[in-house]
């Protein structure tokens, strides 16, 4: 019975390293957030227009490529990658579709007066559902959907230049492909 109080701190020991190096040695990045929508239809939704003129609908956006970012004036974050959602937008030629997260309107309208408009149209999900129907963890917070409506790949948090020429202009050009 001693032999197995001193022989159980070592086996507990043993049993997380184990587990700490299997999960270390996996390749799995642990920033990575995992979307269960990944390789599945985005979710419908159907928003009031930021311009005013209309509504924007996932159904409008059928049939192309196109780059859906959660955005917010409040959001520090959405500042710090607004310059490179403009540079995708004006240099890269990217269809960018914003929704305004949980926004008024005016703050939205205020926020891209002064940093610049990069979205070819804007929707206000003000309470936030079509966020939940994303499985949106927070803004911003960015997701490449296929010409057959399916999201490809989601970018949680603020796009950096890495991950913009690492990753999303690669499977932008891969699904451009005809």
């Amino acid at each position: 019975m001693r032999r197995l109080a001193y022989a159980l701190p070592l086996l507990l020991f043993a049993a997380l390293a184990g587990y700490f190096a299997v999960a270390l040695l996996s390749g799995r990045n642990p920033h990575e957030l995992p979307s269960a929508l990944l390789d599945k239809p985005a979710p419908a939704f159907d928003l009031p227009s930021l311009s005013g003129d209309g509504r924007m609908s996932g159904s409008a956006l059928a049939g192309q490529v196109v780059v859906v970012n959660f955005f917010a004036s409040w959001c520090a974050p959405c500042r710090v990658e607004h310059p490179l959602l403009l540079r995708l937008a004006r240099q890269e030629k990217v269809h960018l579709v914003g929704i305004a997260y949980k926004d008024r309107p005016a703050d939205s309208r205020r926020f891209l007066a002064e940093l610049g408009d990069p979205y070819s149209a804007i929707g206000i999900d003000r309470d936030g559902r079509t966020g939940i129907d994303f499985g949106l963890y927070g803004v911003p917070e960015t997701y490449v959907i296929d010409r057959a409506g399916h999201i490809r790949k989601r970018f949680v948090g603020p796009l950096s230049a890495a991950a913009v020429d690492r990753e999303l202009l690669p499977l932008l050009r891969a699904l451009a492909r005809p």
